[in-house]
């Protein structure tokens, strides 16, 4: 991955400020006291915020738009290739950060630059939770409808909400086109070669004729100043289509993958899965509609251990009891997948190639595997990045494993880990980590103290630190007299949720 800008930047206030409204401090119950009020922070890079197109090196409170006047900060949620997106108390999705005159694709978020806008979604729809990969995005409402939209081979077919001027200029032609047709199928997608996975525009080049690309935003028609690898149709938002009585309550974006978790613990997943990552058992290329993925029916340690036990119902409740009986958590890399169940066992599938998996080795997994390494660990949530997998366990510990060309893993090296490995870092010597996030090459996590680590990748000053250094070990980021209540990691920018001082 290439982010644009170059040095220079720093943390100061670029005409950012608090977002308003009253607000209420949250307690260890998620409840709110009056007298209290949210702020985002953001740092690294975001093309549109900065006319030099330079990063942020430090974190910046982000002003909430006009018209959001009485509404406050809810949610941070990341954000993809150059934008980045929060949510309101009113269930606005606001984005900014983007720009749609360097070539790629920032606008699958909207054009909106420096100022955080609601994105165009029907404007009785109120989201609670969304998230970007590359250049797709997904969004649940309260009621548990999925909204997706983006790169059109991460957006099934669906049903496209009516209103399509709000989401910008589109031909008649493709209009009609998108409803009738919502799934482009890859002609030919590269998988890993031996220099291993792709980074930089390359992770946003797709098959079909330049001639038929479409963009969200009201950008011009026809000649757009586009990479010549950057061909790939934009499709509107849609609303996903599960099966009847499917509530959705998590969402998770990944390189050009989706997952959704139900109520009831059920992952479904839809998109690419040519490395495994959709958890199917097989290298199908591409699934067009939600799919249920079986974590907890194929538990797995793997066929051969499960045929070794076969005719041992004892052996075999044991797996299933130390699987869980549901998932809580999901995660979603560049190519590969995680999930965490009610047991606090973890279980990885797709692309292996650095080890992302867990596996002690660099295979592709097929389907969802138990980190057996860490079977004793209970864990709690967990993320991915581009190349590595973050968790933390219910205890606060912080496990790691995964490419660590940069650091990303935070164990004091540049090698990459096949199994975890446990961050004893001192820096994080009597700290307990309750929220993580990864972006391509990062990672960063909020401990029950309301601080702040940072580590890997800093090229665009993603770790806040007020340089472009990159770290190997956790680093506290200074917020100043902010309060720190979650974190979110976009691409190559973090944002974080804060209360601000009294």
């Amino acid at each position: 991955m290439n982010g644009g800008g170059g040095g220079g930047g720093g943390g100061g206030e670029v005409g950012f400020v608090g977002g308003g409204g009253e607000e209420e401090e949250m307690d260890e119950d998620g409840a709110r006291e009056a007298g209290k009020e949210q702020v985002v922070l953001m740092w690294g890079y975001l093309p549109g915020v900065s006319p030099q197109r330079s990063p942020l090196l430090g974190p910046v409170p982000v002003r909430l738009p006009l018209a959001a006047a009485g509404d406050a900060w809810r949610d941070v949620c990341g954000g993809g290739c150059g934008f980045a997106m929060a949510i309101s108390e009113s269930g606005k999705l606001l984005t900014w950060g983007s720009t749609d005159d360097m070539g790629q694709s920032y606008v699958t978020a909207g054009k909106h630059e420096e100022t955080p806008e609601a994105f165009p979604l029907p404007s009785d729809v109120a989201i609670a939770r969304a998230d970007a990969g590359w250049a797709h995005c997904v969004a649940i409402t309260d009621e548990g409808v999925v909204y997706t939209w983006g790169w059109k081979e991460c957006v099934p077919t669906g049903r496209v909400i009516a209103d399509q001027a709000s989401v910008g200029t589109l031909e008649k032609d493709e209009r009609q086109s998108a409803i009738a047709n919502n799934q482009v199928s890859p002609r030919s997608q590269a998988s890993r070669t031996s220099s291993g996975a792709a980074s930089g525009p390359s992770e946003s080049r797709g098959t079909e004729d330049s001639t038929k690309r479409r963009r969200l935003s009201s950008a011009k028609q026809g000649n757009d100043s586009s990479t010549s690898g950057d061909e790939n149709l934009s499709a509107p938002p849609c609303v996903v289509t599960f099966n009847t009585g499917v509530k959705i309550t998590a969402v998770a974006a990944g390189g050009r993958h989706t997952l959704a978790l139900s109520d009831f613990g059920q992952v479904w997943g839809w998109g690419y899965g040519g490395e495994g990552q959709l958890g199917l058992g097989s290298r199908i290329r591409t699934v067009s509609s939600p799919h249920p993925i079986p974590c907890i029916e194929s538990t797995s340690y793997g066929k051969d251990r499960l045929s070794a036990m076969k005719g041992n119902k004892n052996a075999e409740g044991q797996i299933n009891k130390a699987t869980g009986n549901r998932v809580t958590a999901i995660a979603c890399g560049g190519r590969h997948s995680v999930v965490v169940t009610d047991s606090g066992a973890l279980l990885a599938f797709g692309w292996g190639l650095y080890g992302q998996c867990g596996q002690g080795n660099t295979d592709d997994v097929l389907s969802p595997t138990c980190v057996s390494a860490i079977l004793g660990v209970k864990m709690q949530d967990v993320a991915a990045g581009l190349w590595h997998t973050v968790s933390i366990s219910a205890d606060g510990d912080v496990y790691s494993f995964g490419g660590n060309q940069f650091g990303q893993l935070g164990i004091g090296s540049d090698q990459a880990e096949t199994i975890p490995k446990l961050v004893d870092a001192p820096s994080l010597e009597n700290k307990n980590a309750r929220s993580v996030s990864c972006g391509a090459r990062h990672s960063a996590i909020i401990t029950d103290e309301g601080e702040v680590f940072c580590w890997g990748w800093n090229k665009y000053g993603q770790l806040g630190l007020g340089d472009s250094m990159d770290r190997n070990v956790p680093c506290i980021v200074p917020v100043d007299e902010y309060h720190p209540l979650n974190v979110s990691c976009g691409w190559w920018h973090t944002l974080v949720l804060a209360e601000s001082p009294t």
